[in-house]
């Protein structure tokens, strides 16, 4: 029986269809690859910005708080001042505390990250920390929010000691919130006067702007917050960049080796608003 081979134009044609598949399933799992690694730099940004905002709306909203009814208030200082000084200064300002002139919240210059400092009462700040306090005595926590090295931190404070109403116990700390941070911004609701607003924000204004209006009688309601996060620099690569703008500053251009997205969340201060109503 005659016996025959593969001529030198059928490997050929085998040979170059061989390859033809191979290279289509090298691009698919190069491109499989790609789009894995985009996804999870998605997934990352996204759970990191619904967790870093959700630590924000816990701790922020509650500024201005002073509830002198249900609350057990440690009463070693006058609470009737303490109550006045938290009430009418939600948000903290340069100026506001003895013991630390500098401390307060700043807008950024040419859009650099804000800082943002709220009062309120509560049985520990932001850290954890309870300066000496006991049981369910609650006092004057202050805490500060900032970014330093594209990290977003919280340092706590005892407002008492700031004050210089009492000798501090313990000494401050910082823990970090978030990693990644491009931009972080803050503005501020402001009524209209401290009476007859019925606690309605009609103007967001920066906190640069915050010691005049204060100083009429306009009380702030409301923070409005902003953070630009960004994946790991290893997950993507190639992305097109983008400008991409955090509340009212300038827009921001990205680059090509991350995924970048903003999260903005308005928060109502519930107990400022019901303040300002009773007055």
């Amino acid at each position: 029986m005659n016996q025959r081979g593969f001529t030198l134009i059928e490997m050929m044609i085998a040979l170059v269809l061989g390859l033809v598949i191979s290279g289509a399933v090298i691009q698919t799992m190069v491109s499989s690859r790609v789009t894995n690694s985009l996804n999870q730099a998605v997934s990352q940004v996204q759970e990191s910005g619904r967790f870093v905002m959700a630590r924000l709306n816990r701790e922020v909203i509650g500024a201005g708080r002073y509830d002198q009814v249900v609350a057990r208030v440690d009463t070693t200082v006058d609470p009737l001042v303490e109550a006045a000084f938290i009430q009418n200064r939600p948000v903290g300002l340069p100026g506001d505390y003895l013991s630390s002139a500098s401390l307060g919240s700043s807008q950024g210059g040419s859009g650099a990250d804000d800082e943002l400092v709220v009062n309120f009462l509560g049985r520990e700040d932001c850290t954890g920390n309870r300066y000496g306090y006991t049981g369910n005595d609650e006092f004057h926590v202050v805490n500060r929010y900032y970014v330093s090295g594209e990290k977003l931190y919280c340092s706590g404070y005892d407002g008492r000691a700031l004050r210089g109403v009492k000798t501090a116990t313990g000494t401050s700390k910082s823990v970090v919130l978030m990693d990644n941070v491009v931009s972080f911004q803050v503005q501020y609701g402001v009524t209209a006067t401290a009476t007859g607003s019925q606690g309605q924000a009609v103007q967001y204004v920066t906190a640069s702007q915050l010691s005049a209006l204060r100083a009429v009688n306009r009380q702030v309601v409301s923070v409005r917050i902003g953070v630009l996060l960004k994946s790991d620099a290893s997950q993507v690569s190639n992305i097109a960049s983008r400008n991409i703008a955090v509340l009212n500053e300038s827009a921001v251009a990205t680059d090509s080796g991350h995924y970048f997205q903003v999260f903005t969340q308005t928060l109502a201060l519930r107990n400022m608003k019901n303040f300002v109503r009773s007055l």
